[in-house]
């Protein structure tokens, strides 16, 4: 018997979110008598640990709390943390080791000092993956930490919306064996600002099992409210990169043009106080609902009416495909992917990220119920295409 291809995938945590539910989504696909498959993590926590299929290994990077403060928080909290803490032999080395990675402008020479009293992790993979990327701190782990004979670098997000190290990319990144990214937009992206992982770096998309979607879409009670109107649904976390702020204001308008409708929102996140302000700014405390996370958002969006994503940016959005998958009329906003998963007025609305563009498209489909029917119908014809195909092959 084969003996099983020993892959090990490295995230930061499993908090709820599209980065997570992608790698969930990829291991679904994976024979578990082909693979062998480890997860390695930055941090034992998120939403959705007990989604980890019982086969996967998890192990989890120790001491990595002491390290989180000197990669997140600015140098000089850091350093007076350390006097503080009496730990001046620490302070010395941490600002020795910071200011000669600037001066030289090379980041290893920080992440070497950061992981320099972590083991070595000596089991041999065939392929380890630093699937949460860009991070650094993971690439740098995976390249100097991990054995294996393979070194994979998987990228989800838009380069030139998010912290980005230019200079380590160009340097890290050709070590590893292969580069993948998450669309076609994102890709050229990046390449504008390193042109010479052009060779190396290949467009995989996001999948997520319909079957599956499907499935979970029955397993859970979704909306609890007995509302009766057009419920609109958002899944994603309560940062301002999702663009719940412009949700907020069109919704408002909606209200006050006297539409029946609810704006629900999946997701948890640092903004929550921010939006739940501004949500009572625009008195809309009874009609932007949002009801936290739930690591099956599946019965919720089956009971949508229209599924809206009014993302700032994405890689390659998986929430889109979830939607897409349930057959949901959409509205979303033209960011990195999107051109790849809809189609204009055919299987969806595509918005430019603006209040008024946004608004103009949700309005459309509230009240134009044959739009919505006809978005759905296509989009049914084309999984019904995409399903028979994955049969055949």
């Amino acid at each position: 018997m084969k003996e099983k291809e020993k892959i090990l995938f490295m995230i930061i945590n499993m908090n709820i979110g599209g980065t997570e539910k992608a790698l969930l989504n990829m291991i679904a696909t994976m024979p578990k008598d082909k693979y062998d498959i480890s997860i390695l993590m930055l941090e034992r926590k998120g939403g959705f640990l007990e989604n980890i299929p019982k086969h996967v290994h998890t192990r989890y990077l120790d001491n990595f709390s002491e390290i989180k403060p000197l990669i997140n928080n600015p140098p000089l909290q850091s350093s007076l943390t350390l006097i503080k803490q009496k730990k001046y032999l620490e302070f010395i080395r941490f600002n020795t080791f910071y200011m000669l990675s600037k001066m030289c402008n090379n980041k290893s020479i920080f992440l070497k000092y950061l992981v320099r009293n972590l083991p070595q992790i000596n089991y041999k993979y065939d392929t380890a993956i630093a699937y949460a990327g860009p991070m650094d701190f993971i690439s740098y782990f995976i390249l100097e930490k991990v054995t294996a004979a393979k070194k994979v670098q998987w990228i989800h997000f838009d380069v030139s919306k998010i912290g980005f190290n230019q200079r380590f990319a160009e340097k890290s990144y050709k070590k590893f064996d292969a580069l993948y990214i998450v669309s076609k937009e994102a890709r050229s992206k990046l390449l504008e600002q390193v042109p010479s992982l052009n060779d190396k770096l290949k467009v995989q998309h996001n999948t997520v099992s319909h079957q599956i979607v499907r499935q979970q879409s029955k397993n859970g009670v979704g909306f609890q409210d007995n509302f009766n109107g057009t419920r609109i649904l958002t899944v994603g976390r309560l940062s301002p990169e999702k663009g719940h702020d412009l949700s907020i204001k069109v919704l408002s308008r909606l209200v006050r043009e006297g539409h029946h409708i609810k704006w629900y929102v999946l997701g948890e996140g640092k903004s929550r106080e921010d939006y739940e302000t501004l949500i009572k700014d625009f008195s809309v405390e009874s009609n932007f609902i949002l009801l936290g996370a739930d690591p099956n958002p599946y019965p919720y969006m089956n009971q949508c009416d229209i599924y809206v994503q009014p993302s700032r940016y994405e890689g390659y959005c998986i929430t889109l495909l979830e939607a897409k998958a349930l057959n949901k009329p959409i509205v979303a906003t033209r960011v990195n992917g999107v051109n790849e998963q809809l189609i204009h007025e055919r299987t969806g609305l595509i918005t430019e990220i603006a209040e008024e563009e946004i608004y103009e498209s949700v309005r459309k489909l509230i009240i134009n119920k044959d739009l919505r029917h006809k978005l759905s119908n296509n989009l049914l014809i084309e999984n019904s295409k995409l399903e028979t195909e994955e049969l055949i092959i």
